[in-house]
């Protein structure tokens, strides 16, 4: 077995401990960049119908990509999905008037160790595809959220 083999059989190893939690958004929903401080979460995204810009950050303070994050469409239509990995924050923006997705998950949902991180941090800095003059439509708990410098992150 080769190394990339290997990577690929430890990640579906991960994927059969799978938790499925489905989500039904209305345009314009942004949810900023939530994860597990303990018990964490890597995440395979799909979107069932609809579309949404997804993001993953990088959140591990020894990891030389601290702070950096990576950004896909997802669409029923593309058939994409995005690996989130333990260790890193995951927020979302709806594009389209409504989306329905699936997270596949390697770790149960762990409400008590939730965190979550400023949508528009200016220290990770993405580039949502938010229409100008328009507002994105937030929960209570992303107005609230932290700024990295403030968060506490993995090692």
């Amino acid at each position: 077995m080769n190394k990339s083999s290997a990577i690929t059989a430890i990640k579906i190893f991960q994927l059969h401990v799978i938790t499925r939690f489905y989500f039904l958004c209305q345009k314009d929903g942004l949810r900023g960049f939530h994860y597990q401080i303990k018990k964490p979460q890597g995440k395979l995204v799909r979107v069932l119908s609809g579309k949404i810009f997804d993001v993953a950050v990088d959140i591990r303070k020894s990891s030389p990509f601290f702070g950096k994050w990576t950004g896909i469409v997802l669409s029923a239509e593309n058939k994409k999905m995005l690996w989130v990995p333990p260790g890193f924050a995951h927020g979302f923006y709806v594009i389209s008037r409504e989306a329905e997705f699936v997270y596949k998950c390697t770790n149960y949902y762990a409400p008590e160790y939730e965190k979550s991180i400023l949508w528009n941090e200016s220290a990770i800095a993405v580039d949502w595809p938010i229409i100008p003059g328009t507002s994105p439509i937030l929960s209570q708990k992303d107005e609230l959220g932290s700024t990295l410098e403030n968060a506490e992150v993995f090692a």
